[in-house]
């Protein structure tokens, strides 16, 4: 018995009774998982999220929220260069740094934070 290729359609073809080898051709797998993985991507394209990095937390009473003003400095739990939170639809997803290029503020992600599982009730 003769061991197949599945690369080469044609030799499998072959051996299958009545069957035209010109007419029985296997797809290329890697072209249809590469064709599966970009339309999976574009599914994607229009999806919303919501996006929220966290420089720090702070605690205030609403008076003190009322009394801030422009320049105002609010204390918060993280100090400068400490790793900021990336949080995507309210779930914390990477771990980064505050840069400034072009004079815009971006992050730039060191870690991705690993899932963690959510225990039911």
């Amino acid at each position: 018995m003769q061991q197949a290729n599945f690369e080469d359609g044609a030799a499998v073809a072959s051996e299958l009774p009545g069957a035209n080898a010109e007419a029985f051709k296997l797809p290329s797998f890697q072209q249809v998982m590469a064709d599966a993985q970009v339309s999976s991507i574009d599914l994607l394209r229009d999806v919303e999220l919501n996006v929220k990095i966290e420089l720090g937390r702070s605690r205030m009473l609403v008076e003190e929220v009322l009394k801030l003003t422009e320049g105002s400095v609010v204390e918060l739990d993280k100090l400068a260069g400490d790793p900021v939170d990336v949080f995507v639809n309210e779930r914390l997803v990477a771990r980064g740094e505050v840069l400034v290029l072009n004079d815009n503020f971006c992050v730039r992600v060191n870690e991705i934070v690993a899932a963690v599982k959510e225990e039911g009730p």
